[in-house]
């Protein structure tokens, strides 16, 4: 008997090690607030990104990757809970709201316990937000950062043309990411490395979830940076608008404080002050993104590991008079999305619409886990092996009880039932959602059929909102 206990304890040790050794290193690299077209490589005619554009020449890139919505106007919570617990937005806002995302946690129904199940070393540092203990959550977690760094108040109602600019970004005195000595974004890059040094020799997969605060206001980062983008070499949306015209019904007005950084009405000097200093974060990220490329690359286990970089979600900046998320056009829902691997086809592009969430369930595939049933989002990996598959036939979108949208079959139909407003837009002739193509009565049909779809997709989601009464028409 004991004789067999103990070739039993000895062929599970060897499957374990078997299994360790065919699985990949994943790391995770989670930017916040950045809208999908801040990539040179994926055609932004300003911005630098030089190692962003090598995630997109090494890999994949799916081009239309959406977040579900929120329950906040704190989008990051949403989105970030959504991706940690596998939890569709509704079902999400639940727990959050019922304060039982830790319980999850504890239950192994979380994706960093789900990778320690698998046998990977876990690793966390940045921007966590969500309200679960993290210290717990990964085998070593380093800084632990708030949603945002401290935006003061000589950061908002800003610039006034004409009047002198209270803000600097590269000014330590405003603290924000220069709080305690050193930008947020290089600390994330030093503690990166740092653990990468002690991987090279660990013979356990890793998981990295490297979080970025970045480039969430206040958009600080060194002079040098802000200096890459004269103004008068800034573009200006071309969808600017000096106030979004369903700004209130939105529940997105003039008192959410993302939308009190610029002056109202917005002008095109404040907006390209503010994309001024938008770029020069990002770009900062960028340089912090390729320290972590390049030491993967030194601790000769770049050939089976896997990076996912991604953000919680998009941020406007000017587009349509808006300067915050909250919203659901395109610039505030959908985020760059790269993946780069063992088997990753390189300077691929992949249209076929996605969540972000996705990210989860495509990483348990890889560990080996089989996908738990609460998680709602699907793996990318199909898509990435070239299957022929359309994981979502249409795209909900839901913020507060005070906007939907769904995209399907190149359209997208938001609606503010508050004021009974719908607006369709035709985003292959339309992508930047300037006409809208409601009131036209050959747009009937269109619009009937996208309602359809999203009341569908409400009862999928357990999204409560009556849209039947608000919009019988449809």
């Amino acid at each position: 008997m004991k004789r067999t206990a103990l070739f039993l304890a000895l062929f599970l040790l060897a499957a374990a090690a078997a299994r360790a050794a065919d699985q990949p290193n994943i790391v995770f690299i989670y930017s916040d607030d950045q809208c999908f077209e801040t990539v040179r490589a994926l055609g932004h005619p300003v911005v630098e990104t030089p190692n962003l554009d090598r995630l997109v020449d090494d890999g994949i890139t799916f081009t239309h990757a959406y977040n579900q919505g929120s329950w906040t106007g704190a989008v990051c919570i949403a989105s970030r809970t959504m991706l940690n617990t596998g939890r569709s937005v509704w079902r999400a806002a639940r727990l959050d709201k019922e304060k039982t995302v830790e319980r999850e946690r504890q239950a192994g129904r979380f994706w960093s316990e789900h990778m320690k199940a698998a046998g990977y070393t876990t690793y966390m540092t940045g921007k966590w937000h969500v309200k679960a203990n993290a210290q717990k959550a990964f085998d070593f977690q380093v800084h632990e950062r708030p949603g945002m760094p401290n935006q003061t108040e000589a950061g908002y109602n800003r610039p006034i043309e004409g009047q002198s600019d209270p803000w600097c970004p590269w000014d330590p005195k405003f603290e924000g990411y220069w709080k305690d000595g050193k930008h947020w974004s290089e600390v994330l890059g030093d503690d990166s490395l740092a653990f990468l040094e002690q991987a090279k020799q660990a013979k356990q997969p890793f998981f990295m979830y490297l979080a970025l605060n970045a480039p969430h206001d206040p958009r600080q980062s060194p002079k040098e940076f802000v200096d890459k983008y004269p103004l008068d070499k800034v573009d200006l949306p071309v969808n600017f608008l000096p106030e979004y015209p369903y700004n209130e019904a939105m529940k997105a007005g003039r008192t959410l404080r993302d939308e009190q950084l610029a002056p109202f009405p917005r002008t095109p000097h404040s907006i390209k002050v503010n994309r001024q200093e938008y770029y020069a974060i990002i770009t900062h990220m960028d340089s912090q993104v390729g320290r972590i490329l390049d030491a993967i690359q030194a601790t000769g286990k770049a050939d089976n590991t896997y990076i996912f970089f991604t953000a919680d979600q998009g941020l406007a900046v000017g587009h349509h008079g808006l300067m915050g998320k909250q919203n659901l056009h395109d610039h505030s829902v959908r985020v760059p999305l790269m993946v780069t691997g063992p088997g990753v086809p390189k300077g691929k592009k992949i249209d076929t619409p996605v969540y972000l969430q996705d990210i989860m369930a495509t990483t348990l595939e890889l560990a080996g886990v089989e996908k738990p049933d609460h998680v709602e989002f699907k793996s990318l990996m199909p898509l990435i092996r070239g299957e022929k598959v359309v994981p979502y036939d249409a795209i909900y979108g839901g913020y507060l009880d005070a906007q939907r949208s769904v995209t399907m079959d190149g359209h997208k139909l938001i609606l503010y039932p508050a004021v009974s407003v719908a607006r369709l837009y035709n985003l292959v002739d339309d992508p930047l959602e300037m006409n809208d193509l409601a009131g036209k009565p050959e747009s009937k049909p269109i619009m009937k059929k996208l309602f359809a779809r999203l009341l569908e997709l409400q009862a999928q989601f357990d999204d409560e909102v009556d849209l039947k009464s608000v919009y019988p028409e449809l």
